[in-house]
């Protein structure tokens, strides 16, 4: 079970509560009373990008179409991140009862729980909650008395492409075709699934939103920063006496979340799984939100004894393995910079060569397609700038003949 942070004394996201009451509450209310509660929450979506989550629902909401669509992104495929797993297993009614009131929010009548293939052991247990849910009318036909308010939710399996994450390409998977990226705009909340308005959010925001309707914005902002109001659940692990699944305010310095989980020895931590920024010991009283430090919940600890080199090519490995081919900075940035890592590795990369791996790094930054290509080179380029002991030793970095250093 997640545990809570000695400064912040109560849980949000893991509390106990009787969700189906909450929904028939949230189907009572006015669209635009639930809308507001949302935006006054300041809740941003927990994926990562962290765009509002009210401005997001009420585009979905005000779009004129006959079919919208309600998209639960479960396609956690961020290394280090394992959050969500937790959440279907333990609080599966409470995303029910969530995506619900977003189908009841926007006029949608049709929900989607995109699920990770790697989960589709979870596939039958899901399916029974979304049977139960439908037999005591939580779910179907004028959901709990609610003439003409129809909503249902299936589930798709993805592939296990870590692309289809991006909302888009997970649209572009469910569609049938291959999961690749759209050029945005339009974004899905005014065109997206089938060309209809489709909010797509993941397992832990769906959960947020049934709690800010059930006790208040004012509630919720308790928590948090100003610009990062809530908890957050994150997944920690490595090199930490005790990993696991946590709930902690936002704003939590990485000095305090590492003491929380036995990491104070830690050389680096990763936040943000492997597309976030690695960062180190200099930086460990740095927030963890929105404003400082954002993450979608992956915490990966190193400790002393890691190689921060092995660690950048571990990453790199994945991205090159992840990245769709679609565009030329990711497709060939991602090959050239484990390449070059490589050649790091066996002594034989000159520091000219390495200035143009970094500048190749902040070019894919700026001009790849979708955020796996934007993000690919962070580690990396955090790894050179912050651990120049593992980079530029003897072993790893050749001077080249100008003399450079």
């Amino acid at each position: 079970m997640p545990t809570t942070d000695k400064l912040n004394k109560e849980l949000v996201l893991t509390r106990k509560v009787n969700t189906d009451d909450i929904l028939r509450k949230a189907l009572k209310m006015d669209r635009s009373d639930i809308i507001s509660e949302l935006r006054d929450s300041g809740l941003k979506g927990r994926g990562g990008a962290g765009f509002p989550t009210g401005v997001k629902w009420n585009l979905a909401g005000t779009a004129k179409s006959d079919r919208k669509f309600v998209i639960c992104n479960a396609d956690e495929g961020e290394p280090g991140t394992f959050k969500d797993r937790f959440l279907l297993t333990e609080y599966c009614d409470a995303l029910l009862a969530g995506m619900t009131m977003a189908g009841y929010v926007t006029g949608a009548r049709e929900g989607i729980i995109y699920l990770r293939g790697e989960y589709v052991y979870m596939l039958n247990s899901i399916n029974q909650k979304i049977d139960s849910r439908r037999e005591k009318n939580l779910l179907g036909k004028s959901v709990c008395g609610n003439t003409g308010f129809d909503f249902d939710i299936s589930i798709r399996l993805g592939s296990g492409a870590y692309v289809c994450g991006e909302e888009t390409a997970l649209i572009e998977s469910l569609e049938g075709q291959r999961g690749e990226p759209r050029n945005r705009p339009p974004f899905p909340a005014t065109v997206g699934y089938l060309g209809c308005p489709t909010v797509v959010n993941n397992v832990e925001t769906f959960i947020t939103t049934l709690h800010i309707v059930d006790k208040g914005a004012t509630w919720f902002k308790k928590f948090g920063t100003d610009k990062s109001t809530g908890t957050k659940l994150f997944s920690i692990s490595g090199d930490c006496a005790k990993p696991g699944v946590y709930e902690l305010p936002l704003g939590i310095s990485v000095e305090k979340l590492l003491a929380h989980v036995g990491g104070e020895d830690a050389k680096a931590v990763q936040i943000g799984g492997a597309s976030g920024n690695c960062i180190s010991k200099e930086e460990f009283k740095s927030a963890i939100a929105f404003e400082d430090i954002p993450t979608g919940g992956s915490v990966i600890v190193f400790g002393a004894h890691r190689n921060m080199l092995d660690v950048a090519e571990n990453f790199m490995e994945f991205f090159v393995e992840e990245s769709c081919g679609q565009c030329t900075p990711c497709r060939n940035g991602t090959e050239t910079l484990l390449e070059g890592i490589e050649q790091l590795k066996r002594g034989v990369c000159s520091t000219r060569y390495l200035n143009k791996l970094c500048e190749l790094g902040e070019t894919m930054q700026i001009s790849s397609k979708c955020g796996l290509g934007q993000s690919a080179p962070n580690a990396f380029l955090s790894i050179v700038k912050k651990f120049k002991h593992d980079i530029f030793s003897q072993r790893t970095i050749k001077n080249n003949n100008s003399g450079e250093k």
